[in-house]
C-alpha cells in the first residue's frame, strides 16, 4: 500500500538522515483535480553514499534533482510512493516538482465545493502520515524540519499556515502568499487552508506584555452562526491555564483555529493552524453537552501544543504520549478554568465508559501499542490510545499528586523542546520530582491490556454492621493481570456520602479495616470520586439501591460513577436491556450535567432498540419513547433539557400516535411550549417520519431546498437511504459502493441506510457487505475504506449466522490486520448484543 512505512524503514532512515527544512510552493489555480507542487528539501546523511527513500503519494512527478543532478521521474513508484535517492552526500537538496491529487477522503489536501454557493474549500491533514500526499518528504515523526509555504491561490482566497503570513502579491488573476519558516516540527503537522473563509480575529494578553493573535475561520456560508466569541474565551482561558501549569509560554506565533468542511477528526493540532470540524459552528439550537464538547476539544488541541508538537513522539507506538495526555489535560483544564468545573462527571461517565468497552473488545491493545506500520496505527486513534490513557494518568495524578504530576511535565518539556521522545524520557521525568519508581507501574498499567474488575465482600451482624470489609479484584481469563490501584470507597444513604475511605488496593483481596464496625450504607461504592480505572461491580443491596434511588445523588461525580457501572453491567448481560431503559427514565431528571444526559440518552437508545429482546422490543422502544416525550413535556419551556428529550423521541418514535406527534411538530401542527423546530431539528423529525414510510423522497426535496448547504446535503443523503424499500435500499447501497462519495456524504448515506428497525429489508446486504469488503480494500483511499468497514457493517442481522459469517470472512478473505479489527470489533459487538438480548427481562445481581 502507498505510503505504508514500517517502523523499522522509519528507524533505519532516521539513523541515516537529519533533515533542516522543507521550501514548499504550491499552486492552487491549475485545476480541480490536480494541484502543482514543488519541495526543496535540504537534509544532512550521516553515511556518504548512503541510499535512502522520499515520501510522495498519487502524483505525476515532473522532476526530480538530488544536488543538482536530474533523477528520472520514472523512477518514482507510484504503487509504493517512493522516490529512490541513492549516493548522498554529507549535505543535500532534494527538489521535486509534481502534479499531486485533491481528495474526497480528508487525506493530504481535501477539497470540498459548497453547496450553498458554490465556494471551494480546501484543508490539509497530515496525520498519521499524509504529508507526502501535498509534498515530497521524509514522512515521520522523528524527522523534523522547518517548513516554509508559497501558496498561490485565486485572488478572493484567505491562505492560511502554521505561520503567519509574510507577504501577499498578485500574480495574474490570484495572490500568492508567503509564509516564514516554522520550527522545527514534524511533518504531520505542517498545514495549509485555503477558500473564502470568513474570518474573526482577536488576541490574547498574556503576562508580561505578551500577545498572540487569534483567529477564527469558517465557511462564509456559516459566518452567521459562528459564535467566535465563545470559542476566544475558551482560547484565552485555555491559554491562562496551561502556561502557568507548565511554566512555559506557547511557543509559536499565532493561533488561527479552522473549522473545516469533511473532516476526519474532532480537530487536528496543526501548531498555529488548528483545524476543527465545522458540526462545531452550531447552525441550529444545541444542548450546554455540545458546548462542553466543543470546549474540550479545543482545549484538548491547545494541550498538544506543548504536549505532541513542542515535544513529539519517536514513532506511532508512543502516540498515547500526545493523545492521551492531552484528553487528561484538556479534562483537567476544563474544570479548572471554564465554566464546566463539573467536567470530571462528564469524563467518568463518557470517556471511561468508551474506554472500558474498548479495552473488552477482542481488538483492546496496551496503551502503548505495537505499531508495526502506518496502517495499523490509523486504526489505533481508539478509546485505548485517548480515554484509557487518559484515565491511567488520572489514577497516576491520584497516587502522586498534581504538583508533582505538573513539576515532571515542566522538566519534560524544558529537557526535550522541540525533539522527539519515548516513554522513558516522560518517565524520567516523573520520576525525578515524584521520587517514585515509575517503573513497575509503567509495566502493570501502560504495557497490558483488559481491565480489572473490583467488587465489594462483606458480611454485618445482627445490628447491621460491617464485621469485616475487603475489596476483591479479578482479571480477564485472557488478560489476568492484576494491578495496584488507588481507590476511595463510599458508604451513601438516599444519595448522601456519610463516609468516605481511600486506600491503595493490590492483589485478589486486601482488607480495609477502617470499615469494620460501621452500619451498612443503601450503597457501598467502589471507586467514588472516580481515581481509578476499574470496572466495578455492586453487592445486590447495593445495586437495588441504585436501581430505585439514582435519582437522589447530590454529588454528580459518584452519580457519574453509577451511571457508566449499570451501562457496563447492560453491556455486560448482567442487567436487563429494559431495566436499563427503566432506570435511565427514572434518573436522568436528576443529571445536572448536560454532556452526561446526552450521553445517557444516546446509550438508553442502544439499549432499547438492540440490546431488547425482540418479543419485548417494540414494548421497549414505545416506552422509552412515551418517557422521554413526557420529559419533554415536563422540562422547562424552551431549555435545553427540553431541546435534548425531544431530539431523543424523535430517535424512537414508533406507534402510530407517536409518530403522528413527529409528524405535527414537523409540520407545525404540534408544539411545545419554547421549542424552536429549527433546521437541525427539522431533519431529525423528517427521517424518523422517512424511517416508517411517513415521508419519502418529495419531503425529502423539498427540504434539501430549504437547506441547500452542506449540512442539508449530509442530512438528505441519511434520509434518501433511509427510505424503507427494497428499491431505495438497493439505490443506496449503489451509492454507497460507487467510490464517488466524499468522507463525508458516505458516513451520512451508510447512517441512514442502517435500521435496526427494518432488519428485513438489509438481509440481502450481509453478502454484499462481505463482498465489497473484498473488492474495495486494494482500491480505495484507506479512510473511506475504513468508513465502509465499520459504518456498513451488517449490525441489523443479529443473528449467529452473521456472527458464523464473520468469522468466515476474517478466516478464508484474509484481510490486512487494520482492516481484520475493524471487522472483528464490529462483530465482537454482534455477540455483544445476542447475549444482551438473551439476558431476558431479569436483573441478575
Amino acid at each position: 500500500m502507498a505510503g505504508n512505512l514500517t517502523r523499522d524503514e522509519a528507524l533505519e532512515r532516521s539513523r541515516v538522515l537529519t533533515v533542516d527544512s522543507y521550501t514548499v510552493e504550491l499552486d492552487l489555480t491549475t485545476g480541480e483535480e490536480r494541484f502543482s507542487s514543488t519541495t526543496v528539501a535540504r537534509f544532512r546523511s550521516s553515511e556518504v553514499g548512503a541510499e535512502v527513500f522520499c515520501d510522495l503519494a498519487d502524483a505525476v512527478v515532473r522532476e526530480v534533482t538530488l544536488n543538482g543532478s536530474p533523477i528520472d521521474p520514472a523512477l518514482y513508484d507510484a504503487t509504493t510512493g517512493r522516490i529512490p535517492l541513492t549516493g548522498l552526500a554529507e549535505d543535500n537538496e532534494l527538489r521535486v516538482v509534481a502534479d499531486c491529487a485533491y481528495s474526497r477522503s480528508g487525506q493530504g489536501l481535501h477539497h470540498f465545493t459548497d453547496p450553498a454557493d458554490g465556494q471551494v474549500y480546501l484543508h490539509s491533514q497530515f496525520a498519521t502520515a499524509d504529508a507526502h500526499r501535498v509534498l515530497a518528504c521524509f514522512d515521520q515523526p522523528d524527522l523534523k524540519a522547518a517548513f516554509a509555504f508559497t501558496v498561490t491561490a485565486p485572488a478572493e482566497w484567505e491562505v492560511i499556515s502554521n505561520t503567519a503570513v509574510s507577504a501577499c502579491e498578485e500574480v495574474g488573476g490570484g495572490r500568492r502568499w508567503t509564509f516564514p519558516a516554522t520550527e522545527r516540527i514534524s511533518t504531520y503537522l505542517a498545514a495549509v487552508c485555503a477558500g473564502p473563509y470568513h474570518v474573526v480575529a482577536d488576541e490574547y494578553s498574556g503576562p508580561d506584555g505578551q500577545r498572540i493573535l487569534l483567529r477564527v475561520l469558517c465557511r462564509a456560508s456559516l459566518a452567521e452562526h459562528l459564535d467566535a466569541e465563545a470559542i476566544f474565551d475558551v482560547t484565552r482561558r485555555g491559554f491562562d491555564f496551561y502556561q502557568h501549569a507548565f511554566e512555559m509560554r506557547y511557543p509559536f506565533g499565532k493561533y488561527d483555529q479552522v473549522f473545516v468542511p469533511e473532516f476526519n477528526f474532532g480537530a487536528m493540532e496543526n501548531p498555529g493552524c488548528v483545524t476543527f470540524r465545522e458540526q462545531y459552528v452550531f447552525r441550529s439550537k444545541v444542548t450546554d453537552a455540545d458546548y462542553e464538547r466543543r470546549a474540550t476539544t479545543i482545549l484538548h488541541e491547545m494541550a498538544h501544543m506543548w504536549f505532541g508538537d513542542l515535544v513529539t513522539m519517536r514513532w506511532w507506538d508512543d502516540l498515547w504520549l500526545n493523545e492521551s495526555f492531552a484528553t487528561y489535560a484538556a479534562s483537567l483544564a476544563l474544570v479548572s478554568a471554564t465554566r464546566w468545573s463539573g467536567g470530571w462527571a462528564s469524563f467518568a461517565d463518557r470517556y471511561k465508559g468508551m474506554a472500558y468497552q474498548a479495552d473488552q473488545a477482542p481488538s483492546t491493545h496496551p496503551v502503548v501499542a505495537d505499531i508495526v506500520d502506518i496502517t495499523s496505527m490509523e486504526v489505533n486513534f481508539d478509546a485505548i490510545t485517548y480515554h484509557k490513557g487518559a484515565s491511567v494518568l488520572k489514577q497516576l495524578v491520584a497516587s502522586i499528586g498534581l504538583e508533582d504530576f505538573l513539576a515532571g511535565l515542566r522538566l519534560y518539556f524544558q529537557r526535550h523542546a522541540w525533539g522527539n521522545t519515548t516513554l522513558a524520557d516522560l518517565l524520567r521525568a516523573l520520576e525525578e520530582k515524584s521520587g517514585r519508581d515509575l517503573s513497575e507501574w509503567s509495566r502493570l498499567w501502560l504495557r497490558t491490556e483488559g481491565p480489572n474488575t473490583v467488587r465489594p465482600e462483606f458480611t454485618v451482624d445482627g445490628a447491621g454492621r460491617f464485621t469485616s470489609f475487603a475489596v476483591v479484584q479479578s482479571a480477564p481469563v485472557d488478560h489476568p493481570t492484576l494491578r495496584p490501584h488507588r481507590i476511595a470507597i463510599g458508604l451513601y444513604d438516599k444519595g448522601e456520602r456519610r463516609r468516605r475511605v481511600e486506600l491503595e488496593i493490590t492483589g485478589e483481596r486486601t482488607e480495609v479495616a477502617e470499615l469494620v464496625g460501621e452500619a451498612r450504607p443503601d450503597l457501598v461504592l467502589l471507586n467514588d470520586d472516580d481515581l481509578t480505572y476499574a470496572k466495578v461491580r455492586l453487592d445486590a443491596e447495593s445495586l437495588k439501591a441504585l436501581l430505585s434511588g439514582i435519582g437522589e445523588f447530590t454529588d454528580p461525580l459518584p452519580q457519574a460513577v453509577c451511571w457508566t457501572i449499570a451501562w457496563d453491567m447492560t453491556r455486560d448481560a448482567e442487567l436487563s436491556a429494559r431495566d436499563y431503559v427503566s432506570l435511565v427514565l427514572s434518573g436522568v431528571e436528576s443529571v445536572r450535567a448536560a454532556s452526561v444526559v446526552r450521553t445517557l440518552l444516546d446509550q438508553v437508545r442502544v439499549a432499547a432498540q438492540r440490546y431488547t429482546a425482540a418479543e419485548v422490543r417494540a414494548e421497549a422502544v414505545s416506552a422509552l419513547a412515551d418517557g422521554v416525550l413526557g420529559l419533554a413535556r415536563g422540562a422547562v419551556a424552551g431549555g435545553e433539557e427540553q431541546l435534548a428529550y425531544v431530539q431523543a423521541f424523535a430517535a424512537v418514535a414508533c406507534t402510530p400516535e407517536q409518530l403522528d406527534v413527529v409528524a405535527g411538530l414537523f409540520d407545525g401542527s404540534v408544539t411545545l411550549p419554547g421549542l424552536g423546530v429549527d433546521t437541525d431539528l427539522r431533519w431529525s423529525l423528517l427521517l424518523r417520519l422517512v424511517v416508517h414510510g411517513r415521508a419519502g423522497d418529495a419531503e425529502i426535496d423539498a427540504e434539501f431546498q430549504r437547506d441547500s448547504t452542506a449540512g442539508g446535503e449530509r442530512s438528505a443523503a441519511a434520509c434518501r437511504a433511509a427510505v424503507g424499500t427494497a428499491e431505495s435500499k438497493a439505490r443506496a447501497w449503489e451509492r454507497i459502493v460507487s467510490g464517488e462519495l466524499s468522507n463525508a456524504l458516505l458516513r451520512a448515506t451508510l447512517d441512514g441506510f442502517q435500521d435496526v428497525e427494518r432488519a428485513e429489508l438489509l438481509a440481502p446486504y450481509t453478502e454484499k457487505y462481505f463482498a465489497a469488503l473484498e473488492s474495495v480494500s486494494a482500491v480505495w483511499p484507506t479512510e473511506l475504506t475504513r468508513v465502509l468497514a465499520r459504518f456498513g457493517y451488517p449490525s441489523s442481522a443479529v443473528s449467529e449466522e452473521t456472527v458464523a459469517r464473520t468469522a468466515a470472512y476474517l478466516r478464508e478473505a484474509e484481510p490486512p490486520w487494520w482492516l481484520h479489527r475493524l471487522v472483528l470489533e464490529s462483530g465482537d459487538e454482534l455477540e455483544r448484543t445476542l447475549r444482551a438480548q438473551r439476558a431476558g427481562g431479569v436483573a441478575v445481581s
